[in-house]
């Protein structure tokens, strides 16, 4: 059996250290991000329904000439932001919503933009998160009206106007590329 050399060991020590020091970097940044986006996003729902677009990132095509962002209300596909937007100021009643729990998970650790990354390289925050929500919601103002617990997913990227030096105060550091919201019961 080959024993390891005391320079390879401290080589794979040394940079095993680092892997763990930058995926825990990435981890405290998910978790935050999840937290921030929970507690505005569900929020907005329910008195700010006409600043839902400034969650959502720019409509566009990707490579596979497919639209972005990906946008799906109880198996209806709804092709744009505004268009979501829309839904819930003209055809939704007020809603109540109650966040029971959420998870979240780094989707891609190395989440590419066009051009340069959005923020340095060592920040830990050029990735992509999926967060699964589940809780309650209530369809109208009335206490009587009935609870439908629900469940939504989503894929959060990096904003790119964010990162810059021009960002002012009140731009969002992350932005819905996919999501998908169903009732359960």
């Amino acid at each position: 059996m080959t024993t390891l050399s005391a320079d390879i060991a401290t080589k794979v020590s040394t940079e095993g250290s680092s892997l763990f020091a930058a995926i825990s970097a990435s981890l405290s940044n998910v978790a935050v991000a999840a937290t921030e986006f929970v507690d505005t996003y569900y929020p907005a729902l329910q008195s700010s329904r006409g600043k839902l677009s400034s969650f959502y990132i720019p409509s566009t095509t990707d490579t596979e000439g497919k639209t972005l962002p990906v946008l799906v209300f109880n198996g209806n596909v709804l092709s744009d932001p505004p268009a979501m937007r829309l839904m819930f100021e003209k055809e939704m009643p007020a809603t109540t919503y109650e966040v029971q729990a959420f998870d979240c998970q780094v989707l891609n650790p190395n989440y590419s933009t066009a051009g340069p990354g959005p923020h340095p390289p060592d920040s830990g925050k050029n990735m992509s998160i999926l967060i699964s929500v589940s809780g309650w919601v209530r369809f109208g103002e009335s206490k009587e009206a009935p609870i439908r617990g629900f469940s939504e997913t989503f894929v959060l990227v990096p904003n790119l106007a964010a990162a810059t030096a021009k960002a002012k105060g009140g731009v969002r550091n992350w932005l819905i590329q996919s999501q998908t919201f169903r009732l359960v019961t």
